[in-house]
C-alpha cells in the first residue's frame, strides 16, 4: 500500500515538472520570460518575477485538482440514498481540501510577487505602498481568490454529504473566476470584443478545468466502466467548449476579426501567436486520444482490463498538465 501511494505521488511529481519546465521554455522561446532592468533601475528582482507565473502554475494545477476531485464526488460516483459522499467521495473532499489550501497559499504569494513586480519595488518594500498594491486590479483579484479558496479549504475539511460537495464546486467556480477578469481580454473593458474575450476566456477555462480535473478524478477515485462512461460524455462536451472558445478568443487577441490575413501573421511571427499555436496542436492530439478511448479502451475497460484506459489517461493528462503549462506562459506573454 505504501509502494502505491509512494508511486502515485511520483506520477503527480511528473506531471507537475513536465508542466513547470515547459512554462519556462514557453515563457524563454516566445519572449514573456522576466529581464533583468537597467543598471540603476529599482525593480522587484528576477526571483520575483520568475515567482509570479511559477506561482501562478501552482495555483492553476490546485484549481484543477480540486475541480476535478469535487466534480468525481458529485457526478461520477455512485451516490447514496441518505445524501452523504460515499468512501470515495469522502477521500475526494479531503483531497480536495488539500488542493484549495494550496491553491490559498499560491494565491497568496502571488498576490505579494504580482504587487511587487507591477509597482517595481522589492518584496521588503512592499508593507510601505499597500495602498497602491491595494489600487491594482490584479491584486484585487487574487485577493477574493485567497479569501475564496481559504473558505473552501476549511469547509471542504468537514464536507460528508453530496449537498455539500456541490455547493463547493461552486465556490470552485467562482474562485477561478476573480483572475481571468484581469488579462489581456479584461484591458478594454468598454469594448465589445474585450468582453467577448474575456467571457470566452472564463468558461474556456471552465471547460478546460472540468475535462483535465474529471480525468484525474476518474483514475484516483473512479475507474469503474459507468463513472468513466459518464466522464467520457463529459469529456465531449468540455473539449467542444475549449476548442470554439480557443479559437474565438485567439482570433480576437490576434486581430483576425479584422483582418484574417493577420491572424496567419501573427501566428507565426509574434510569441503569443507561436503558444497558441502549439496550444491548438496540444489541443488535436488531446482530441485525437480522446477517439482512440472510445475506439480501444473503453471497450476494453467493459472486459474487465483497466491497463490500456491507465496507461492512456496518463499520456493524456501528461499533455494536458503542459498545456497548463502553456496557458500560464500565454498570459505572461504580450
Amino acid at each position: 500500500m505504501t509502494r502505491l501511494h509512494g508511486r502515485r505521488w511520483l506520477l503527480a511529481g511528473g506531471l507537475v515538472a513536465a508542466g513547470l519546465v515547459l512554462l519556462v521554455v514557453a515563457l524563454l522561446a516566445a519572449g514573456g520570460a522576466p529581464q533583468q532592468p537597467p543598471a540603476g533601475l529599482i525593480s522587484a528582482g528576477l526571483p520575483a518575477s520568475w515567482a509570479v507565473p511559477l506561482l501562478r502554475f501552482t495555483a492553476d494545477a490546485t484549481a484543477v485538482a480540486t475541480a476535478g476531485a469535487l466534480l468525481t464526488a458529485t457526478l461520477l460516483l455512485p451516490t447514496t440514498t441518505d445524501g452523504k459522499l460515499s468512501r470515495q467521495g469522502l477521500r475526494a473532499c479531503q483531497d480536495a481540501a488539500v488542493a484549495a489550501g494550496i491553491w490559498a497559499v499560491a494565491s497568496i504569494g502571488g498576490l505579494l510577487t504580482s504587487a511587487a513586480v507591477i509597482l517595481g519595488i522589492p518584496l521588503s518594500h512592499l508593507a510601505d505602498h499597500a495602498s497602491a498594491a491595494g489600487e491594482l486590479d490584479q491584486v484585487r483579484a487574487l485577493a477574493v481568490t485567497v479569501v475564496l479558496t481559504a473558505i473552501l479549504a476549511v469547509i471542504l475539511s468537514g464536507c460528508q454529504t453530496i449537498r455539500g460537495a456541490r455547493f463547493t464546486l461552486l465556490l470552485t467556480a467562482l474562485a477561478l473566476t476573480p483572475t481571468l477578469l484581469t488579462g489581456h481580454g479584461a484591458i478594454e473593458r468598454t469594448s465589445f470584443w474585450s468582453v467577448l474575450a474575456t467571457t470566452s476566456l472564463v468558461l474556456h477555462v471552465f471547460a478546460a478545468t472540468a475535462w483535465i480535473g474529471g480525468l484525474g478524478g476518474v483514475l484516483r477515485y473512479a475507474r469503474e466502466r459507468t463513472a468513466v462512461e459518464r466522464f467520457s460524455r463529459l469529456a465531449l462536451i468540455c473539449a467542444i467548449t475549449v476548442g470554439i472558445t480557443g479559437l474565438l478568443t485567439a482570433e480576437i487577441h490576434l486581430g483576425g476579426r479584422e483582418d484574417g490575413w493577420a491572424l496567419i501573421t501573427q501566428w507565426v511571427t509574434t510569441g503569443y501567436g507561436a503558444l497558441v499555436f502549439a496550444k491548438a496542436i496540444a489541443f488535436a492530439i488531446l482530441i485525437t486520444l480522446g477517439w482512440w478511448h472510445r475506439r480501444t479502451t473503453l471497450p476494453d475497460l467493459a472486459t474487465g482490463n483497466p491497463t490500456a484506459f491507465r496507461r492512456l489517461a496518463l499520456v493524456e493528462l501528461l499533455i494536458m498538465s503542459t498545456t497548463i503549462g502553456l496557458a500560464v506562459a500565454l498570459s505572461r506573454t504580450p
